[in-house]
């Protein structure tokens, strides 16, 4: 497992009748790889995995690592229940997936102490290449720099941490504690770039889903230093971006994908499509940003 580059943090497509659409599933992995992406993340807050039932998980964890050949998948595990998500994180071993993403708890906001003990049974459940996922602002769950160092110490197999607290200065107080022992990723679309200056090594990324392409691009401009060019790049794709870091992200990164050609809206209850002077807003960014697209 290699933990480095663009990871998309993939939709889940669906049906009208809200079954998920495996074909076009298969079809969206191999066409981001396509483009440059190395890795796969399905089941993720984007991925509305907390509206999929558990066979549903499993079918899409065996689309997306058929789809994917050699590309890794990582699977994301959120449940209820630790005994549930060691169960997936178990099953994703089975199907093929090469790296776990670990989610807190759905709901139960539980202490260190609890939420540790939740990440080692899930980590320790499988031989499979971990990934922390660190976002208290959608769980209500932060770990800190101090206790995703400890979780390092007891877990061998923990080798990234996605951080999506927002701030920025998180990257630098974890290298300042086990320096390159976990590899960092950056988990909103609108601070890659600080992120990348900070330290990180990777994305996982929402916006790819509908701008493979220009996300690779920037990263890529970012990681090699080259500053003037990355920057002028992320001026243009911002607006875009910060569509991933609002409550409404994902009928926002949907609606991007229809717009763009590659994908529906189409949204599980209770979320539901946009619609009036929100739908109108989103529209305006959205056309704008595939208007003055820049050329490759």
């Amino acid at each position: 497992m290699h933990w480095h580059g663009v990871f998309p943090a993939i939709t889940t497509p669906f049906h009208d009748d809200l079954s998920v659409d495996h074909q076009f599933l298969a079809h969206h992995v191999r066409w981001l790889i396509e483009r440059g992406s190395r890795g796969i993340v399905p089941l993720g807050s984007l991925g509305e995995g907390n509206t999929l039932r558990f066979v549903e998980k499993e079918a899409i964890l065996q689309t997306c690592v058929e789809a994917a050949g050699e590309i890794p998948v990582v699977a994301g595990v959120s449940a209820l229940s630790t005994y549930e998500a060691v169960e997936l994180a178990q099953t994703a071993e089975r199907v093929g997936c090469q790296g776990l993403m670990i989610l807190p708890p759905y709901v139960y906001r539980g202490d260190w102490r609890e939420n540790r003990e939740h990440f080692l049974a899930i980590g320790r459940a499988t031989g499979l290449s971990c990934m922390l996922y660190n976002n208290p602002i959608a769980y209500g769950v932060d770990v800190s720099p101090e206790q995703i160092a400890e979780l390092a110490s007891l877990l061998p197999n923990l080798d990234a941490v996605k951080e999506s607290s927002t701030d920025v200065r998180r990257i630098t107080a974890i290298r300042a504690l086990i320096g390159d022992r976990l590899k960092i990723f950056v988990g909103v679309d609108d601070l890659i770039v600080e992120g990348i200056a900070a330290g990180a090594t990777g994305w996982i990324a929402g916006l790819v889903n509908a701008m493979p392409e220009e996300s690779v691009r920037v990263f890529d401009l970012a990681l090699a230093g080259r500053h003037d060019e990355a920057a002028a790049l992320y001026r243009w794709f911002l607006p875009l971006l910060r569509l991933d870091v609002v409550p409404k992200f994902v009928q926002l990164i949907k609606l991007c994908q229809q717009e763009a050609g590659i994908g529906r809206e189409t949204v599980r209850p209770p979320r539901l499509a946009l619609e009036g002077p929100e739908r109108s807003s989103a529209l305006a960014v959205i056309h704008d940003g595939l208007r003055t697209r820049p050329s490759s």
